[in-house]
């Protein structure tokens, strides 16, 4: 049985790095679009500001790559192509997905760590840790209506698991799931590391 890790287009383990830590930037866009998939599975309409914000923002980079496939290459190479320019669409971009993708990765990090927890425990502490600092009020009190509408956890494992409640299939799909945290992970802190080395984020 197909579960939803068989349905995306490319996870985040199989985005290759190069030898020197440079993240392609076609390959990414595509593990962050089927990213965004996953909250299809937490089922609630009060995630869709989410996924707007987070599709929108993959627009703006894959707008960019489209425009300047040479120097947009690599999410590194795009940075540093936008770095002397007035208008850093993409640099902002992939900014702000970035951290949208730190406090997915966060949510499910603390999730696979603590068996016992919902969902709903798991995405709060996230974006307590992550997002909410960027946000404004009515902001805040938007993902706090999406976090709290998160599924209970069992159930999620079983969306995972195409519906199917087989103890060895789940068992697969908690697998899965912590190997493609981890990846995404991994991305994650290569893409914050690098904002950093250049200070590429202030004032976006």
């Amino acid at each position: 049985m197909t579960t939803f890790f068989d349905t995306l287009k490319l996870s985040f383990k199989d985005v290759p790095i190069t030898a020197d830590g440079k993240i392609p930037t076609a390959e990414f866009l595509d593990a962050a679009q089927s990213l965004v998939t996953l909250f299809d599975i937490l089922g609630s309409s009060a995630f869709v500001p989410v996924q707007n914000d987070m599709n929108g923002n993959i627009k703006k980079i894959r707008e960019y790559l489209l425009a300047n496939p040479v120097a947009a290459a690599t999410l590194q190479d795009l940075i540093l192509s936008e770095k002397d320019t007035k208008k850093k669409t993409a640099t902002q971009g992939l900014l702000w997905l970035t951290r949208g993708l730190a406090f997915t990765a966060l949510a499910l990090r603390n999730n696979i760590n603590d068996p016992s927890q919902e969902l709903t425990v798991s995405f709060t502490d996230s974006y307590s840790k992550t997002l909410s600092k960027y946000h404004n009020f009515v902001v805040r009190g938007i993902f706090s209506l999406a976090m709290k509408a998160c599924p209970y956890r069992k159930d999620f494992y079983i969306k995972l698991a195409s519906g199917s409640t087989d103890p060895v299939l789940l068992q697969r799909v908690a697998e899965l799931l912590d190997e493609w945290v981890a990846a995404l992970e991994k991305i994650v802190e290569i893409i914050e590391k690098f904002f950093e080395s250049g200070n590429y984020g202030k004032g976006l």
